[in-house]
């Protein structure tokens, strides 16, 4: 996967945008504890499963511990409590599917675009 870093909160503006633009999917938001051994496993399992475009599906990734005012951002635009890990799919401006530890699945994701 190729990870475009979530940083600020304004970021999520830009989200919306390119998740309204006929040719994309939808976007996602993986949002990972990097001292967590499970939001790890989990990341490292998408990374070798993932085989859908960036340019059908752009993902970003928010670093929870750097940049927690986005996740509490993330949850009020798209009322998604916070969990970690977390996976969030983001479609004309509205989250279309959220998982979080363990149930976070390459196939179900997969399903969840093509739906």
């Amino acid at each position: 996967m190729n990870w475009l870093p979530l940083v600020v909160e304004e970021q999520l503006t830009e989200v919306n945008l390119l998740s309204q633009k006929s040719d994309i999917k939808a976007v996602i938001l993986f949002k990972h504890n990097t001292r967590c051994s499970t939001s790890s496993m989990v990341l490292n399992r998408l990374e070798r499963s993932w085989k859908v475009s960036e340019k059908d599906v752009p993902a970003y990734f928010l670093d929870l511990l750097k940049h927690r005012n986005v996740s509490n951002k993330i949850e009020q635009l798209y009322g998604i409590s916070h969990e970690s890990p977390q996976i969030l799919l983001i479609k004309n401006g509205k989250c279309i599917y959220s998982s979080s530890h363990s149930d976070i699945s390459t196939p179900d994701i997969e399903a969840a675009l093509n739906s």
